[in-house]
């Protein structure tokens, strides 16, 4: 039978892993948090990165969110940044999202850091989960870290997005970033 070789090799373990994983994952999840910021999505500027109305008095206001916790491939490192802009514009495109934050809610240049809930799904670790994007931690933000870890490891065993070994990502988004400013000031732009 076709099927005892799959059951007998690599196969089986690796999903028993998964399913170890998947496990895991479930079981460190939390409720969705009581407090919040109930925002309505306008636009999607990357894979970890949204525009956001409704944020403050006047509704009508615009305002940038970063996805906390996470890093994902610029939009020029091909085929990963354009596909973790498309997942996330798939799942927040006109829908409404509860933004919670952390120790430090905002960055250097002023955007929202949030840990985006939508339907009781944390978008940041369904985003690393997927392989769309990996762990990068913030401190002194850490309420997820250990959970974005769990999801990070699951979409490397899984060879997942990012992970996948036939197309893996090679420099990690700060670093690809980093050498394109390196081309700019090298070209004196």
């Amino acid at each position: 039978m076709k099927h005892s070789n799959w059951i007998a090799g690599k196969p089986l373990k690796l999903f028993l892993l998964s399913v170890a994983l998947f496990m895991l994952l479930t079981a460190c999840q939390s409720m969705v948090p009581s407090q919040g910021l109930t925002v309505a999505v306008k636009g999607i500027m990357s894979g970890r990165e949204f525009e956001v109305e409704g944020t403050t008095a006047a509704p009508d206001v615009t305002e940038r969110i970063r996805l906390e916790g996470i890093d994902v491939p610029d939009v020029r490192q091909q085929p990963w940044g354009e596909a973790a802009k498309a997942q996330l514009e798939q799942q927040l495109r006109n829908q409404t999202v509860l933004l919670e934050t952390d120790a430090e809610p905002r960055d250097a240049i002023g955007r929202r850091l949030a840990y985006v809930w939508q339907n009781g799904v944390l978008l940041n670790e369904m985003m690393v989960a997927k392989g769309y994007a990996i762990v990068t931690p913030h401190l002194p933000n850490s309420k997820y870290d250990q959970r974005l870890l769990h999801a990070q490891e699951y979409a490397r065993v899984l060879g997942l997005g990012v992970w996948n070994p036939a197309q893996p990502l090679r420099v990690s988004p700060a670093e690809f970033r980093s050498q394109r400013r390196q081309e700019r000031v090298g070209r004196g732009e």
